[in-house]
């Protein structure tokens, strides 16, 4: 079987079974069987969709990637859904999924550099600037290796997003424009806030490599913001199986398998990172201590070889040793936090266009509890395939999301139009999410 580079993954998954890891000194957690079929998950359905973007010169190459959910405490129904379009920048969203401001990602420094593309958004509440605390949009910026910050004021004139980001914020991975213009850069994020401490912080992964970098935010002058590297972790590209053997996701030369969807849970300080062709890690938010792993593709293990000729790698038999509810790439990781401290991590199984929910408590070892897909609600209002982010809210937001709320990217909207590429977020209503986890449990 034959993979393109851009859909390896979702075509491996389709055309190969079961496969995974014993990887050297990373111990696995015990998991629970597996709910039944994929098929047969339980389906949910959006109640609203955000209009189309297009990744195209007509569409200001804007391409749907992440959400995340900002909850206006003072009145819930003016809550707000921020979400990355990559070079198109950044998308501000109301309840209702209508567009109230675009937000463009930076120009390039030069005719021959990479401009901004605006990879992954997550939220930092109350940092403490030099003008006051506020709430921020904090976004990774593959195209300049940056991240940005803008500050939320759901009010202001204009839109509720304003640039604060320090002018002198260094590349994260890069060291020149040159290393930049390669594009090994920031590519995935996650926020944290220590509550012993107050300080802020952002997790962010590099493109084609195994890195995340731990960045603590800080506030500069005139309302500004900034960063600073504190440590670097690399997760493992070569995998010992059971058999003996080692093995490596297939990729092009000198691509690594590179991590997308985190999320950060604040209760404990817990990363969970997704490796898009391997797993799910579970670590330290801080990167100290050992990652585990806790779950795994079905494809892990599959032997892959790239042909140059066609760009596209060639799957080889499965040996078997796979997991049973991902199956790559896995993306969008999001936490479904409820108020009694119970949850669930959910992530984005991007190869069959469903949904996997882990038990939130490290003292079951992240247990598999089930499983959803985003179907269609009508010819108009389709589902979510190949979903990149995922934002979860369990919080009521007014009168349209009384029980929460859930936002998902949509890879290939419906009905398209044409020829042209198309993609938005869907919004699911959480209290459907949560139905469908207890029917398929």
């Amino acid at each position: 079987m034959v993979t393109s580079r851009n859909a390896r993954s979702t075509t491996l998954a389709l055309a190969t079974a079961a496969a995974a890891l014993a990887a050297a000194a990373l111990p696995l957690p015990a998991l629970a069987a597996p709910a039944g079929p994929r098929a047969s998950l339980p389906a949910v359905a959006p109640h609203a969709e955000t209009p189309a973007l297009h990744d195209d010169e007509a569409g200001g190459d804007a391409d749907a990637d992440d959400p995340a959910i900002w909850r206006n405490a003072a009145n819930p129904d003016r809550s707000l859904v921020i979400a990355t379009a990559k070079q198109g920048g950044l998308r501000v969203y109301d309840l209702d999924a209508r567009e109230v401001q675009s937000v463009p990602a930076p120009a390039a420094p030069g005719p021959d550099h990479a401009p901004g593309r605006f990879n992954n958004v997550d939220l930092v509440h109350g940092l403490r600037l030099s003008s006051g605390r506020a709430d921020l949009a904090v976004t990774s910026d593959r195209g300049g290796d940056r991240l940005r910050f803008h500050r939320i004021d759901r009010d202001r004139p204009g839109g509720p997003l304003t640039d604060v980001t320090d002018p002198a914020a260094p590349p994260v991975f890069s060291s020149s424009q040159e290393e930049i213009d390669e594009q090994r850069t920031a590519y995935g994020l996650a926020t944290w806030t220590d509550k012993s401490t107050g300080r802020s912080y952002a997790l962010v992964s590099r493109r084609e490599r195994t890195s995340v970098a731990l960045l603590e935010i800080t506030p500069g002058t005139g309302g500004k913001v900034g960063y600073r590297k504190l440590r670097t972790l690399d997760l493992p590209a070569k995998f010992r199986l059971p058999n003996g053997t080692s093995w490596t996701p297939c990729g092009e030369p000198g691509e690594l398998p590179q991590v997308e969807g985190m999320v950060v849970d604040p209760a404990n300080g817990t990363l969970y990172a997704g490796q898009e062709d391997v797993g799910i890690w579970r670590m330290r938010a801080d990167l100290t201590g050992k990652p585990e792993l806790v779950d795994k593709v079905r494809e892990f293990g599959v032997p892959g070889t790239y042909d140059e000729e066609t760009e596209e790698c060639v799957a080889g038999a499965d040996p078997g040793y796979g997991g049973s509810r991902l199956s790559a790439d896995v993306e969008g990781l999001t936490l479904l936090t409820e108020p009694d401290g119970d949850g669930h991590l959910l992530a984005s199984s991007q190869g069959d266009n469903t949904f996997a929910a882990y038990d939130r408590e490290l003292s079951d070892a992240n247990e598999y509890e089930g499983g959803f897909r985003v179907t269609a609600a009508s010819s108009e209002l389709d589902g979510s395939e190949e979903c990149d982010g995922a934002a979860a809210l369990a919080a009521p937001l007014g009168r349209t999301y009384p029980n929460g709320l859930l936002v998902v990217q949509d890879g290939h909207d419906s009905p398209g139009d044409g020829d042209r590429p198309s993609t938005n977020f869907k919004f699911v209503d959480l209290g459907d999410v949560r139905d469908a986890l207890e029917e398929g449990q």
